[in-house]
């Protein structure tokens, strides 16, 4: 079972992520095998972290909620919360299978809420600029909640107009990056 968790960074909080980037890539480091794709969101200037995305195919929801609720900066206050749902990878590739390799090109990480019937369940016309793509779902898998993206763009408008913007209750587009050791 693949899930999406999204920590988002509790504001001011910046030097104890800083001081826990050994941590936190040694706990990532135990899910090595498992991980999709990984990476912060960014601020606009792409200086200030504001939330870490996780990927990771996990057993079961028991064991997604581990890996967010006991990573090391969950623990130690660096998150203002988190949102941990069922995903499907409907590209069937890791971040590292992505065919334009860890760029410093613009990426965004793009979140689409649902609001009725479910939309953008295929791949876009898009795919070289996909890094992950695929819905959010009920812990069942059955119910659709939304449309969750990495992708390379342009802009956060480019990135954007990945999702059909007016099926979703609200759409977020955050700057985001590949993550992990450099």
């Amino acid at each position: 079972m693949e899930f999406l968790c999204y920590h988002r960074d509790r504001p001011g909080s910046m030097p104890l992520r800083a001081e826990l980037t050994e941590a936190h890539w040694s706990y990532m480091d135990g899910y090595a095998a498992e991980l999709i794709a990984r990476g912060p969101t960014l601020t606009d200037d792409g200086e200030t972290a504001t939330g870490s995305v996780h990927i990771v195919d996990l057993p079961d929801p028991a064991a997604a909620r581990a890996f967010a609720f006991d990573e090391p900066n969950y623990q130690a206050g660096v998150y203002r919360d988190v949102l941990l749902r069922r995903w499907h990878n409907a590209l069937g590739r890791t971040m590292w299978d992505f065919p334009g390799g860890r760029t410093e090109e613009a990426c965004f990480l793009v979140f689409g809420f649902g609001a009725g019937e479910a939309v953008d369940l295929s791949v876009p016309p898009r795919p070289d600029d996909l890094i992950a793509y695929g819905p959010l779902l009920s812990d069942d898998g059955t119910a659709w909640l939304g449309t969750a993206a990495l992708v390379r763009a342009a802009d956060e408008e480019d990135a954007r107009t990945v999702l059909t913007g007016d099926r979703y209750a609200a759409v977020e587009v955050h700057n985001w990056t590949f993550g992990g050791r450099r």
